[in-house]
Parts: C-alpha cells; sequence; structure tokens
C-alpha cells in the first residue's frame, strides 16, 4: 500500500515537473530556456551525470536526490523540445522504455527462466538483435554501436566486451599480464627512439590493455580510476596542508619533504580502513 502511494506521489510530481518545463519553454515563460536547443543542452546533461557519479562516490545521498532530479530534468528538456517539434512526447519516451523493460525482462515478466546475471544479460542482447532484426535494421559491424563520443576509458572497456563476447579474448588473465608487460617495454623502445607519434600511440595500448584486465577482474576501470583520483585529491591537499602549517609552500621545499607528507596522509588512510 505504501509502496503503491509512494508511486502515486512520484507520478504527481513527474507531471508537475514536465508542466513547469512548458511553461518555461512556452510564451511568456524563461529567456534562456526558451533559447536553448537539443545541442546547446549537451553539455548540461554530461555536466550534470557526472555530478550524479560524484554524489555516489561521496556516499551523498542528499546531493544524489538533488543530482538525480537534475538529471532528469535533462530528459524531460529534450523531450519538450521534441515535442514542440512534433517529433515525439514524453509520454512516448516512457511508453519506450516501459515497454522495452518488460520485453527484455522475460524471465520476471514472462515464462523464460533466467538464474544467473550472464544468463539475463545473454538474453538481454539475443533480444536486442531480434528487434534490430524485426525494425529491418541493416546489420552492422559488431563494433559499430560502440559510442565513439563517450570518455575513451568507458569506450575501450565496451570495445574490450563487446569483442571478449564473440570470442576474441585470451584465454586467462595470464595472456593480459603478459600482453601488459610487451606494451610497456613497447613503450619503453618508443621513449629512447623520442618520437612523439610513437610514444602516444604506446601508451594508447598499454592503456587498453589495462582495460582488459580490469575486465577479467570484474572492476570497472572507469570507476577505478575516479576512485584513484578521489585519492589523490585528498592526499595532495594534506601535503599542501602540511606545508602550509610548515610555513613553506611547494616551491620552498624539497621532494623528500613532500615525499613524507604524502605518505604520512598514506598511512593515515589505513589507520582509518583499518579501525
Amino acid at each position: 500500500m505504501q509502496d503503491d502511494t509512494a508511486r502515486a506521489g512520484a507520478g504527481e510530481r513527474f507531471e508537475r515537473l514536465v508542466g513547469i518545463m512548458a511553461r518555461l519553454r512556452g510564451e511568456g515563460g524563461c529567456p534562456w530556456d526558451r533559447q536553448q536547443t537539443f545541442d546547446s543542452i549537451k553539455p548540461y546533461t554530461l555536466e550534470e551525470t557526472y555530478e550524479v557519479l560524484d554524489a555516489i562516490d561521496r556516499r551523498d545521498w542528499r546531493a544524489l536526490a538533488e543530482e538525480l532530479g537534475d538529471l532528469i530534468l535533462q530528459a524531460v528538456f529534450y523531450a519538450q523540445m521534441a515535442a514542440e517539434a512534433g517529433h515525439f512526447t514524453i509520454s512516448d519516451a516512457l511508453d519506450a522504455i516501459n515497454s522495452k523493460l518488460v520485453r527484455r525482462h522475460p524471465h520476471v515478466f514472462g515464462s523464460a527462466e533466467a538464474k544467473t546475471a550472464e544468463q539475463v544479460l545473454k538474453r538481454w542482447n539475443e533480444i536486442k538483435e531480434e528487434e534490430k532484426r524485426e525494425r529491418g535494421e541493416e546489420k552492422r559491424g559488431l563494433l559499430d554501436g560502440v559510442l565513439r563520443n563517450q570518455p575513451a576509458l568507458m569506450e575501450a572497456a565496451h570495445l574490450s566486451k563487446k569483442a571478449a563476447a564473440a570470442g576474441f579474448d585470451w584465454p586467462d588473465i595470464g595472456g593480459v599480464f603478459e600482453k601488459m608487460r610487451e606494451e610497456i617495454a613497447e613503450l619503453e623502445k618508443a621513449r629512447e627512439g623520442q618520437a612523439p607519434e610513437k610514444i602516444e600511440e604506446e601508451i594508447g595500448d598499454l592503456l587498453f590493455t589495462v582495460v582488459n584486465v580490469a575486465r577479467f577482474l570484474g572492476v570497472d576501470p572507469e570507476q577505478a580510476l575516479r576512485r584513484t583520483n578521489a585519492k589523490f585529491r585528498a592526499r595532495f591537499a594534506e601535503v599542501e596542508n602540511g606545508l602550509a602549517e610548515r610555513g613553506r609552500g611547494f616551491r620552498e621545499t624539497t621532494i623528500e619533504e613532500m615525499e613524507e607528507l604524502w605518505q604520512r596522509a598514506k598511512n593515515r588512510e589505513g589507520s582509518k580502513s583499518g579501525s
């Protein structure tokens, strides 16, 4: 009963958001909102997505609620512009996702069976291909469906997963580690040759191989790097604060002293995690 009430309340609030967006875009609405286009809004959509991820990383649930609202607004904004142009409405978008979720979960909404997440994913992809054939879409290359304009680390992860699913993969992680050592050796050789293009190529090869190591170990490389970035920020801030307490800046100290402060920050993290 409580779930039904919550869903009803969410529906009312969503309708209010749709109405607010229509008013902002309508006659006598907001000049800025009325001026926006599909292309002008894209950077905000990307920004809001990363702010959602940041709130999740920080486990800031109040901020996450707010950021999810901002992200939902992006979808409503696009749908309002599409409705004005006669392309589709927000109802069409909701119908599309509702139908897709039911259609691609026959083990929940139908009589099919799926005992593991792997079986679910396999069936999802099979249904997706069936839908493409029914729509008469031209058969494309296996990797053509991987977006090219996403962050490179995410693109590499999706490319490697697609290729691996087709059987183009190492038999075990040992082969990936061997490939990583090979790429490091090639990077060292390229550095000795001092050819910028070759160095860039080998760094790219090494990064792509590291992404495959992450895939074998079940780690999201994008998330792993985001966590490391956050860790670096925190430790560097401690080094900076430590120097400030000693009345010095980075230019007035030695690398040894900075390393000492870095290790102190690292040890403090270890003591916190162990407590």
